[in-house]
């Protein structure tokens, strides 16, 4: 019996405005667009998550890249997620969620208090793995606006690294 070798999964810094995440965020808004009027799409552009401050993540599987996430550090001390996004053809293989805690741990090593996001009400996997990854629900924040049917926000707020935790995950 032949057996195969688990795929290489591997989250790294990645630039937004490279060809090949450009075309991966094209397919997200094109999703959200689907999903969502457009006064709900709250889409943040490629030089904004390219900037010095802010953090970005190419997911790679086998070298392909098939996801990618980042967060925006903010003025009030916090990150918030933006862009996490998983081609279709990869969702299972656990890259969301191995985005998501290289997110969190890259948040912690800057000192950050806590993680926000807000997505939209359409995407039950996206709010499952929120959940799951330890994310509460919470009261809006930022400048999204007041009454948005279609918007859920979350936070999880995160402690001082853990020696093993500076040392990066495994």
């Amino acid at each position: 019996m032949k057996t195969t070798a688990p795929p290489e999964i591997t989250i790294a810094p990645a630039d937004p405005r490279a060809p090949e995440v450009l075309a991966m965020i094209a397919e997200l808004d094109a999703l959200m667009h689907a999903l969502y009027p457009i006064e709900s799409a709250h889409l943040t552009d490629p030089a904004t998550l390219a900037d010095a401050n802010n953090r970005f993540f190419g997911a790679t599987v086998d070298g392909e890249l098939l996801g990618c996430g980042g967060f925006l550090v903010t003025d009030e001390g916090y990150g918030e997620v933006k862009r996490i996004f998983v081609s279709p053809r990869a969702r299972g293989l656990g890259l969301a969620r191995a985005v998501m805690e290289r997110l969190e741990h890259e948040a912690r090593s800057l000192g950050l208090s806590c993680l926000k996001l807000e997505t939209g009400i359409h995407q039950p996997e996206a709010l499952a793995l929120f959940e799951r990854q330890g994310f509460t629900e919470c009261a809006r924040f930022g400048d999204y606006p007041e009454g948005d049917p279609n918007s859920v926000f979350y936070e999880k707020v995160l402690s001082a690294p853990s020696v093993s935790e500076m040392k990066g995950p495994s």
